[in-house]
């Protein structure tokens, strides 16, 4: 298998890239030409846009259900609703920015790791009352129409 991570090669380590090369293998039914970009079109690049579209788009959706149905058991299908649709761009900037670092090198994964371990640990060390407190009021606020959180 190929090292990945950082390395002085000049070929693709990324892990998308070995995933998307063993998925080329194993499917390829003649690997001794390309294959087109599958798609309605015939330029290769607007197919790629629009499998990116639409990939991105069954990922949204997908995680708006994971995080209301999450938030749903707890505060009501309604609430979950409002505080899930209702983010600010700052926040979901924020939260792209941060996934980005964290999928883009292991030293960038072990810093965001590391990071969102340090604020569960934060969170438990505080009375759990006052943590719950503190986070059903930035629900709230995230939940109300003119919040700009």
């Amino acid at each position: 298998m190929a090292k990945l991570g950082l390395t002085d090669e000049d070929k693709a380590n990324h892990l998308t890239d070995v995933v998307g090369d063993g998925l080329e293998r194993v499917t390829d039914r003649s690997p001794s030409h390309d294959d087109p970009v599958p798609g309605p079109s015939t330029n290769p690049a607007t197919n790629l846009i629009i499998h990116d579209i639409l990939l991105r788009s069954a990922g949204r959706l997908s995680r708006m259900a994971v995080e209301k149905a999450v938030l749903g058991r707890q505060y009501g299908k309604q609430f979950a609703k409002d505080a899930v649709e209702s983010r600010s761009l700052v926040h979901t900037l924020a939260a792209y920015g941060v996934t980005k670092v964290a999928t883009k090198s292991v030293p960038g994964a072990l810093v965001v790791t590391t990071g969102l371990a340090l604020k569960v640990l934060f969170d438990r060390s505080q009375s759990k009352r006052q943590a719950r407190r503190k986070g059903d009021r930035m629900l709230h606020k995230q939940a109300s129409s003119d919040s700009k959180i």
